[in-house]
């Protein structure tokens, strides 16, 4: 997940438009498939149907009584997911489960409108419209005219994945049985959490690594500053950052810091103890990788500036392949969805103070600014109350059967459920783990904490379904 601080229906759907073909990635193979929906669930003026795409796995399933493991897509096509969130795959086998990933709409190719949705019809782009999404194909999915079937459906997802499968167990638990809602941030928005906590997680991950690392990052503010306050400046900076663009003013350098603050936070997020490819192609533990050239934040700006560069090349060009420093995105191609999402519904107030408090520059939360280029960019004012209204905010007592987990090395756990809410909705706690890595594949590095997390996720899983069959 991205941190942003800037009629009638027709009688037929759902349809499904099964390819018969498989796909192998990562080591996983899933089948894709089609199902369509309609764009609007919640009036009766429009009869707009659409193309959900979602990808399913059958090798263990068992038909009649096995679990429906359903992934709730976010941010980004599905294939992503499926590909990163190895758990689900590992433990279908010993629960005959089917596996799930269902795309979110207007991410992949999940496009409403032909492809390519207008401004005006981007309004269909909410969570509640997604979930509705989800009931529908699972009611597909469930459906079988010729004998009864007893198939749970256990929702999963990381980040704003896990969000969804919180809120989907919340708003639906006719549909899902249970949910695992990992790195899951439901409290991160106005009067839940205070606007630095999300900064405050991303500079202790990297004290953790070194005191002078983020001493140094946090001096490294000024000093490019200092540095691009002159003409030469700004080429010595150009030259030995091997920027792509030069500086030609100070909103250049300003999007340079923004990039870099980028950068630190989603190292923070996919800090992981292996090498993986997530958000980039990184090391094993990537923030100690960038934080050994940072050792000394009194030395001169120049070899200052310098040690952050050879820092930031950790993320940038760890393969070596990159010609130049592009700072115009910090995250794969493709985010212009999500952009809108955190002027409508996703609206996370962020802070920096610095000093003590952060390595970051100060810079408070404005709403009213945030609001104003919403408005510019999209045409949409947003409010700041709308997730509560619609989800309960936290008061959430009502709901069960949802596992929350966290680490604590990644930044959203600041607008996580840290503490059990009730005797079925729990939170754990994982210290040695960055951005939803419980829900990756087993890996010989994972710390013992992560593999106790998913053992304990594993047994509340087969308790939601032996419920649900004395249930029904």
């Amino acid at each position: 997940m991205p941190n942003n601080m800037v009629g009638f229906r027709s009688c037929c759907w759902p349809l499904l438009l099964p390819l018969l073909v498989f796909h192998v990635a990562a080591g996983y193979e899933y089948t894709v498939n089609y199902v369509t929906v309609p764009v609007d669930h919640f009036s009766f003026y429009s009869d707009e149907l659409f193309e959900l795409k979602y990808l399913t796995n059958d090798t263990y399933w068992d038909v009649q009584n096995g679990p429906i493991f359903f992934y709730c897509g976010n941010e980004d096509r599905i294939e992503n997911f499926a590909e990163n969130t190895g758990f689900m795959w590992e433990i279908a086998e010993e629960f005959k489960a089917l596996i799930v990933f269902a795309e979110h709409r207007y991410y992949g190719e999940s496009i409403p409108f032909g492809g390519n949705p207008g401004l005006s019809e981007m309004g269909y782009l909410t969570s509640q419209q997604a979930l509705a999404d989800f009931v529908d194909l699972i009611k597909y999915l469930s459906a079988e005219p010729s004998g009864k079937r007893s198939n749970p459906v256990i929702a999963f997802g990381g980040s704003y994945g896990g969000m969804l499968a919180a809120w989907f167990r919340m708003k639906y638990p006719a549909v899902v049985q249970g949910a695992v809602a990992s790195s899951a941030p439901i409290w991160q928005f106005t009067g839940m959490t205070p606007c630095n906590d999300f900064y405050k997680v991303v500079t202790s991950v990297f004290r953790q690594a070194g005191a002078e690392c983020a001493l140094t990052i946090s001096k490294s503010w000024e000093v490019i500053d200092n540095v691009t306050s002159t003409g030469s400046g700004s080429d010595w900076l150009y030259k030995n950052w091997e920027l792509c663009k030069t500086l030609e003013d100070d909103d250049d350098v300003q999007d340079l810091k923004s990039w870099a603050a980028e950068v630190y936070v989603a190292l923070s997020m996919v800090n992981y103890p292996y090498e993986a490819n997530f958000l980039a192609p990184l090391p094993a533990n990537p923030i100690k990788e960038v934080c050994k050239s940072m050792t000394n934040h009194l030395e001169d700006n120049e070899t200052l500036l310098k040690s952050v560069f050879d820092g930031l090349s950790v993320y940038f060009n760890y393969t070596g392949a990159a010609r130049c420093l592009d700072i115009s995105s910090v995250y794969p191609p493709g985010m212009d969805a999500w952009n809108y999402q955190a002027c409508t519904e996703m609206i996370m107030p962020f802070c920096t103070k610095g000093g003590d408090d952060d390595m970051f520059e100060p810079s408070p939360w404005d709403f009213d600014a945030y609001a104003e280029s919403c408005e510019l960019m999209y045409g949409v004012r947003p409010t700041t109350d709308l997730m509560e209204k619609v989800y309960g905010g936290k008061h959430i007592r009502a709901a069960s059967n949802i596992i929350f987990s966290n680490g604590m090395l990644d930044p959203w756990s600041s607008g996580g459920v840290l503490k059990s809410v009730s005797s079925t909705v729990r939170a754990f706690l994982i210290p040695d783990a960055a951005h939803h890595l419980d829900l990756r594949a087993s890996n010989p590095n994972d710390p013992k904490s992560v593999i106790q997390a998913r053992k304990h996720i594993k047994n509340w899983i087969r308790g939601w379904i032996l419920e649900y069959r004395y249930r029904n």
